[in-house]
């Protein structure tokens, strides 16, 4: 794909642009001119994500727009009343949207609940990428990529985006100012209009994220308990966890003793990942460190869970042994209705037992490599 793009602009020499020109010692100009000669060799081998990156100013749009213009994602009319569930097209089933989310790191039940307008930049940024991959065209080029939202955000959110694309049959550019998000991202090749260089990569793992988890006070449930997709409740006899990351708390596990009369034994009561910190795996490595642990103590441990992607990484794993399919149960519920098991009631779920090695690591803190 080659092209030479030329963007002229007509100058008026008014006042101040002559002042200016004498300030600066700049020579007089009808008018302003950038050219690119633009050769990307994109056809030459398969690939599933691109990215045009450079610092503002270098070209970025608009060799996107020349090249791409009828692919890239403008912006979507988002009920002002209404979840951004109401947002995606309307024929697509209900089961296709929240995966179509969680997919982009954003598996928080509470929040697809909430207008559009009041989410976060971050859970805007995941949730407008969700609707872009939800229109299922072969190409889907997003300018302005990652450029709103934290830096931790950016590099999360890129890696739960390339998972999304790369498991679709579609293709995916990001158009970005933002370098610190390649080795997240792992494109196929990189364009920069600054250079006009072109470069194809091999895709790499992303980087490693250290997780401490340490065992805390239930009233940390207090920090994570709005996220939670069925009730702020914790059960007062919990043992729990939380994760941090560069001492920010990024997920929160409470575990409860199961009194059943013939497997006595540990059920999994509260776990919340930080919408920020979704979709790069720190839910499912906990889950299973989980299990290792308590699974040490020689009885055996038990999940129920509606999540989806917890319930399609539950369902995947060597370690976990599902006890129960996806069916719709009224759960352990407390009283007044209030719900006390890691479940809850009247919804779809799957249970699931621990059946991987035990980890006699201890109880009190431990690293570990996600």
């Amino acid at each position: 794909m080659k092209a030479t793009i030329t963007r002229k602009v007509s100058i008026q020499r008014t006042a101040r642009v002559m002042q200016m020109e004498g300030i600066f010692d700049v020579p007089p100009s009808p008018e302003s001119e950038e050219s690119w000669e633009v050769d990307l060799p994109i056809e030459a081998r398969p690939w599933k994500i691109g990215m045009i990156v450079g610092p503002s100013g270098c070209g970025k749009t608009t060799v996107a727009r020349e090249l791409f213009g009828s692919d890239i994602v403008g912006g979507y009319q988002w009920p002002h009343d209404k979840s951004v569930l109401d947002g995606f097209p309307a024929d697509m089933p209900i089961k296709e949207i929240t995966g179509c989310l969680s997919s982009v790191g954003f598996s928080s039940p509470p929040a697809w609940l909430r207008p559009f307008h009041v989410l976060s930049n971050g859970q805007q940024f995941r949730v407008t990428i969700a609707r872009a991959l939800a229109d299922n065209k072969p190409l889907t080029v997003v300018d302005e990529f990652t450029s709103v939202v934290d830096r931790t955000v950016a590099q999360i959110g890129s890696h739960a985006i390339a998972k999304a694309v790369r498991k679709s049959g579609n293709r995916f550019i990001a158009v970005s100012c933002h370098y610190d998000i390649i080795d997240w991202l792992q494109p196929d090749w990189i364009f920069e209009p600054a250079t006009l260089a072109f470069t194809w990569r091999s895709v790499q793992p992303r980087p490693k994220i250290t997780m401490q988890i340490r065992r805390v006070h239930r009233s940390t449930w207090g920090i994570f308990k709005k996220h939670h997709y069925l009730t702020a409740d914790i059960n007062s006899a919990s043992h729990c966890y939380c994760g941090f990351i560069d001492d920010t708390p990024v997920m929160f596990f409470a575990v409860l003793s199961f009194p059943h009369p013939q497997r006595p034994g540990w059920r999994f009561h509260r776990a919340v990942c930080m919408p920020d910190f979704q979709g790069c795996g720190i839910s499912t490595a906990f889950t299973d460190w989980i299990g290792a642990l308590y699974r040490a103590s020689g009885k055996p441990v038990f999940a129920t869970t509606s999540n989806p992607a917890l319930v399609h990484h539950l369902a995947r794993s060597r370690l976990w042994n599902m006890t129960k399919i996806p069916s719709l149960t009224s759960g352990n519920a407390g009283k007044g209705g209030r719900v006390g098991s890691f479940g809850g009631t009247q919804r779809m779920s799957s249970s699931f037992e621990y059946v991987g090695q035990p980890n006699s690591g201890g109880f009190n803190i431990s690293t570990m490599p996600i």
